[in-house]
């Protein structure tokens, strides 16, 4: 075995100088003809110095260099098994050696191991003579040691088991002669050793032997009639000996190649010359047609350069005497460009990842032109607009690899076409299309149809409702591309926003675990993550914000009088008011927003409907006229409050009004009273007790806070909000009087008590919302009771008063 890196000094440069690991190693064998099967060529493993399995694991593969593989390879042994019969003589006619030239290709590396298979021949032909009897004619006037030449036997077996002898039958007037030329070939001559008379005998029958030198020994025997003649001692004669002929491959059957003619100087039968091939194989024979009688030589099978680049043939001209002469005709055949090159691919990837590295290998070729020259040197080509490029390996190998970055997303398949071109003249083409699918790697992360999705829900909803739906795309592929929708762990008023709302995994819609409060929660906000399924996965967040719309699920409740409560809340009124006089002003509060927290005031029952009216929207309870002293010292007003909701909701309260001249009027007439509303005497001063205990305690409360809140602006530095006390249900701190009939103003009411009362009318007017700043005890203020000033400087009830309390409402 030797390396052909030994044969070519170029070839060794490129490999010092390349980054490919190709190697190039000739491996030399030979096996017998007519082989069966199956039968043992050699084991390449050991020229190759490779180990078990070593082929089969580099995916070996043997390529033959011939039309027809001949050969296999067994890659799990390294057996190289014949694959079909041989025979030497069809394959490779009279050239020696026979060589079958085939090729080992492994890969990762890539390697190349050049096999030659050297054809060796047996003796399976016999030597053939072209005809069974051979026929000479001679004048009976030859003189001695003429030669007559003969047609030597054919045997297309080559070295010692072609025609190595020939014997001639015994007699007295031939003898056979052989003679070689340069090139070895044999000429068989018959020479005369006695005259001959053909008075005595006219015709001679000999045969003649042809013997190889195989084991066992074949023989080819011919008859040969000798004929003998009268006097004709002319020989054909040719101008010349030898013609050189060019003609071109594929010329059309009946292209004339040559004209030979001999000339006899005899005269008649003597001089009349018939042309034949000598010693021409039956093959050449089968190709060109020679006119016996002119010596035309004519075209008549296609001639194909590439199984024949050249013929000889001899052309015998034989006179009518039987004479004969010899010329050599030399036909050198002239290329064309009639071969295509051949593409054939040795290795494919049909199916690569589109983050595949540049230069990958996707497909190993070959290139061969059966054509010479030009004519069989070829060039590649693929589409430019492709991210993928030719590369050149080696003994017309090719490598088709990535050149530009692939995106499935964009391109998923590939349909390539190498293009194969000669430099004949015309240029021949041929093609072959190779399909390359790109596979998908998770290379995009999932992305939402918004950046943020707005949804909305009315309060009081069934838990279980579908409030919307989120979806997100994903461009990769399969599991690249299945999405899983989930939260993110957040908190909405210290719960986790997964405790209010949920989401299904793969739909992406999203329900409300539980019934919402617009009182409570008004609008909440989640992210929602989808991930795909790839390795590692991909993912995109969003924002998902959720509106809770409003309903009307909450009554009007007032502040003042306190709805509910289990004291009557009365109002002071003197009789000397005058027409739209402010007796007090109701307040109500709402729960809901907009439009649902609208209210409205009227008066449903009145003691007497004409004397006092509501304000619908302030709530300020006024007098319509002025009083008379027919009108009852006790007003009592059932007034209701109604929101603009749909359906509208509505409370009710009930406030009494006591009509007095002054202060200590309403308690000198208790017996008056009484008879008008005797449920009230005995429990009046139980309820003086509770409210004077309640506005002591208040008013603490209120001064011990101001206090703590002073301390602690001045620690931190900064101005703060102090929450209103909790008195249910708990009231908002915004009040207008036009929207939410809440007060705008701060109101104080002054109320005296005599020292006779022994069962006191007094009505206590608890504050709702304290007020962080103290009064100053010197100055009365009243906007509701503008008669009690007047009481102070009454003489007449001087001696009633005692104490001042002070209130405020909101």
């Amino acid at each position: 075995m030797e390396s052909c890196l030994k044969n070519s000094p170029g070839l060794y440069l490129l490999f010092l100088v390349s980054v490919s690991r190709v190697m190039c190693i000739s491996i030399h064998y030979s096996v017998p003809e007519e082989k069966k099967t199956g039968f043992l060529v050699a084991n390449v493993l050991k020229d190759l110095k490779l180990g078990n399995g070593e082929l089969s694991a580099r995916r070996a593969q043997l390529v033959s260099k011939s039309s027809k593989q001949y050969f296999h390879l067994d890659t799990l042994s390294g057996n190289l098994l014949i694959k079909d019969k041989i025979d030497r003589e069809a394959l490779c006619g009279q050239t020696e050696p026979c060589l079958l030239l085939s090729e080992i290709v492994l890969e990762d590396p890539l390697e190349f191991y050049s096999i030659e298979i050297r054809i060796d021949d047996v003796n399976d032909n016999a030597p053939r003579f072209s005809k069974d009897e051979f026929a000479l004619e001679i004048p009976e006037n030859v003189p001695i040691n003429t030669l007559l030449p003969l047609e030597s036997a054919q045997d297309i077996d080559l070295g010692k088991n072609s025609v190595q002898n020939y014997t001639l039958s015994p007699n007295e007037h031939f003898q056979l002669e052989v003679e070689r030329d340069n090139s070895q070939h044999k000429y068989l001559h018959l020479r005369l050793v006695n005259s001959l008379d053909r008075e005595e005998q006219e015709e001679f029958v000999l045969t003649l032997t042809a013997v190889d030198g195989g084991v066992p020994k074949k023989t080819g025997t011919v008859k040969i009639n000798v004929s003998i003649l009268d006097i004709n001692d002319n020989f054909p004669q040719f101008p010349q000996t030898e013609y050189k002929v060019i003609l071109k491959e594929n010329s059309p059957q009946g292209t004339l190649v040559s004209r030979v003619k001999a000339v006899d100087m005899d005269f008649g039968s003597n001089a009349k010359i018939t042309y034949s091939f000598h010693q021409v194989s039956e093959k050449t024979q089968n190709l060109f047609r020679l006119n016996k009688d002119t010596g035309v030589i004519t075209v008549w099978e296609e001639i194909d350069y590439e199984k024949e680049c050249s013929y000889d043939m001899n052309i015998k001209a034989t006179d009518g005497g039987g004479l004969s002469g010899l010329c050599k005709v030399l036909v050198q055949v002239e290329d064309m460009n009639d071969n295509a090159p051949e593409i054939s691919v040795l290795s494919l990837k049909n199916i690569i990842r589109e983050d595949s590295a540049l230069n990958s290998v996707v497909a190993l070729f070959s290139v061969t032109d059966r054509d010479s020259g030009d004519n069989g040197k070829s060039i590649c080509s693929v589409d430019m607009n492709l991210p993928f490029a030719l590369t050149m390996a080696m003994n017309n190998y090719h490598q088709l690899v990535i050149q530009s970055p692939l995106d499935r997303e964009k391109i998923p398949e590939y349909n390539v076409t190498i293009t194969a071109m000669d430099r004949g003249s015309p240029r021949l083409t041929s093609s072959r299309i190779i399909h390359v699918q790109i596979s998908d790697v998770n290379d995009n992360s999932p992305a939402f149809d918004k950046t943020l999705f707005e949804m909305k829900i009315r309060e009081n909803n069934i838990p279980g409702l579908l409030i919307g739906s989120v979806h997100a795309m994903d461009l990769d592929t399969e599991q690249n591309a299945k999405l899983t929708y989930s939260l993110l762990p957040e908190k909405i008023r210290d719960d986790f926003v997964a405790s209010y709302i949920s989401i299904n995994t793969e739909t992406g819609n999203i329900y409300a675990l539980k019934s919402l409060d617009y009182e409570l929660i008004k609008d909440l906000k989640a992210t929602v993550r989808a991930s795909d399924g790839g390795i590692p996965p991909l993912s995109s967040d969003v924002t998902v914000h959720v509106t809770v719309i409003d309903e009307n699920d909450n009554a009007p409740f007032f502040l003042y009088p306190l709805q509910n409560s289990t004291f009557a809340c009365n109002e002071l009124l003197p009789k000397m008011a005058e027409t739209d006089y402010l007796v007090t002003k109701v307040v109500a509060v709402d729960g809901d927003s907009g439009q649902n927290s609208w209210l409205s005031y009227e008066i449903l029952k009145a003691t007497d409907p004409g004397l006092f009216s509501i304000g619908a929207q302030n709530g300020e309870v006024k007098t319509r006229r002025p009083l008379t002293e027919r009108d009852s010292s006790k007003q009592r007003l059932v007034i209701a409050v109604r929101d603009n909701g749909v359906p509208p909701q509505t409370s009710t309260a009930m406030l009494n009004i006591l009509l007095v001249d002054g202060f200590s009027d309403p308690y000198l007439k208790v017996v008056d009273v009484r008879h008008q509303d005797p449920e009230d005497d005995g429990t009046l001063t139980m309820y003086l007790v509770i409210c004077l205990a309640s506005v002591s305690f208040v008013f603490l409360l209120c001064i011990v806070s101001f206090v703590g809140l002073k301390m602690c602006k001045k620690d931190h530095g900064s101005s703060f909000i102090v929450a209103p006390p909790h008195f249910p249900p708990v009231i908002p701190e915004n009040c207008t009087d036009s929207q939410s009939g809440s007060l705008s103003r701060n109101y104080q009411y002054d109320v005296c008590l005599t020292n006779g009362t022994l069962s006191s009318e007094f009505r206590f007017l608890r504050p709702l919302i304290p007020v962080l700043s103290v009064p100053d005890p010197n100055i009365l203020v009243s906007s509701g009771s503008q008669g009690i000033p007047e009481l102070l400087d009454n003489k007449e009830s001087s001696d009633g008063v005692s104490k001042f309390l002070y209130g405020e409402t909101c």
